[in-house]
């Protein structure tokens, strides 16, 4: 029997996401109750700008104070769509001080602080639901959080920013460049004007933080994620993957050690074989590979960004939440019991990809190879070409720590006969 009061929702932003959020929760109110239940009524809105026309909104319930909305003791659920630090954490807390559970979209802020809001929604008997803050669309939140909470998981890899996987496709594909790709991607909106985040990796960061929490029951935060952006990938690069039968991708990786005693959570460029799903992913989608020990391999694609995709996201976990409201229960909250180390990226094992510029003449390889020796890395393939007194040479290595590579690149660095390292790129995926 369906419950006749609503259950009241305040919706913190009301751009791309929070529009569309609020659009569905009017064009599908029958659905949505149907579904929970009972009704569910946009009860406010909080904005910056009270001023800007919103179809389909009725102006009585605009608000820019958004504390008092979330303080008014009837809101059932709070949807957090306004990103960003602060005033989001202070909002969110507030919430679950008056009695509302909160829906977030808010990856960067769930990265750097989800201990404390898991603390206070726990204290105060409120759900948290984040679907929305990684991957867009793409249900994996949940999968992680519950499909998989009898499993272990031990490696998460995946294409989790839209506007780097659109770059790096175009390179590939049409082979442009950097600049021109991050144009078009920009002309057609997939970049911000601002493109920092994104490229730079920091994005993708705050997702793989969220990610290595939950997949391995432990404190994972946005400092303990080695980043390293894609800017520096250029179309040479991607002709020396092709020779491999690789491409390149701004790759997501969580993993447990092999020893499993300690984790590790990165983002960087990587080279990976054309045979990987991952490697067909196209355009601005997404991807996550999940590697379980039961349930072996799953992948997870979809649509990462935008509206209406993420607003789905968003939606799927207020009918969750709101349908616990009803039945005076909570979902599951932070799983932190390993309390797994975090390990630095030197003690990643991983292969590298080295193009050096160096001198066309007799005992060169000889040279770099002894270098390798010396640092403990083995030698995979070489490739060298050259003509008039300069060459390139071509290594790509096992699998070995990833501090130990460095140290070899800096040794290789210091040879008379190396006039540069023209790049370093890892190979994963295999």
């Amino acid at each position: 029997m369906m419950r006749t009061r609503p259950l009241k929702v305040a919706l913190l932003g009301c751009g791309v996401v929070g529009s569309e959020v609020a659009r569905i929760m009017t064009t599908h109110a029958d659905d949505l109750a149907a579904r929970i239940g009972a009704p569910v009524e946009l009860a406010g809105v909080a904005v910056r700008r009270p001023d800007k026309v919103r179809e389909g909104i009725p102006a009585e319930l605009i608000t820019t104070d958004a504390t008092a909305l979330v303080k008014r003791g009837d809101i059932d659920v709070v949807v957090e769509v306004i990103g960003g630090v602060e005033p989001a954490r202070t909002l969110i807390t507030t919430a679950f001080e008056h009695g509302a559970s909160v829906v977030s979209a808010n990856k960067a802020l769930l990265a750097q602080d989800g201990t404390s809001l898991y603390a206070s929604a726990d204290r105060h008997g409120q759900d948290l639901y984040y679907e929305a803050a990684v991957a867009g669309a793409i249900p994996l939140i949940r999968p992680l959080r519950e499909s998989l909470a009898g499993d272990k998981i031990n490696r998460v890899m995946g294409i989790v920013n839209g506007t780097t996987n659109f770059i790096l496709d175009r390179m590939d594909t049409n082979g442009a460049g950097y600049s021109e790709a991050l144009d078009e991607a920009t002309a057609l909106g997939y970049a911000e004007a601002d493109p920092t985040a994104d490229v730079e990796g920091f994005d993708a960061a705050a997702k793989a933080a969220i990610l290595a929490g939950i997949a391995f029951h432990t404190r994972v935060r946005l400092d303990d994620v080695y980043r390293e952006g894609m800017t520096e990938v250029t179309a040479a690069d991607f002709a020396s993957a092709k020779r491999m039968g690789c491409t390149i991708k701004l790759l997501a990786i969580c993993e447990r050690s092999a020893d499993g005693e300690s984790v590790t959570a990165r983002v960087h460029p990587a080279m990976i074989p054309l045979s990987h799903p991952l490697a067909s992913v196209r355009e601005a989608y997404n991807a996550v590979f999940v590697e379980a020990e039961a349930a072996g391999r799953l992948m997870f694609y979809g649509p990462g960004a935008g509206g209406s995709p993420t607003a789905s996201a968003v939606l799927g976990d207020l009918v969750a939440v709101c349908r616990n409201k009803l039945n005076e229960a909570t979902g599951p909250g932070e799983s932190a019991y390993t309390q797994l180390p975090v390990s630095p990226m030197g003690d990643v094992v991983t292969r590298y990809h080295i193009s050096l510029d160096v001198a066309d003449k007799p005992g060169v390889l000889a040279q770099v190879a002894t270098v390798f020796a010396e640092h403990g890395v083995s030698i995979d393939t070489v490739r060298q070409q050259g003509k008039d007194g300069e060459a390139s040479l071509v290594v790509v290595t096992h699998r070995a720590p990833d501090a130990a590579l460095s140290g070899t690149v800096e040794a290789l660095r210091k040879l008379d006969t190396v006039r540069g390292v023209a790049s370093i790129m890892r190979v994963e995926g295999e």
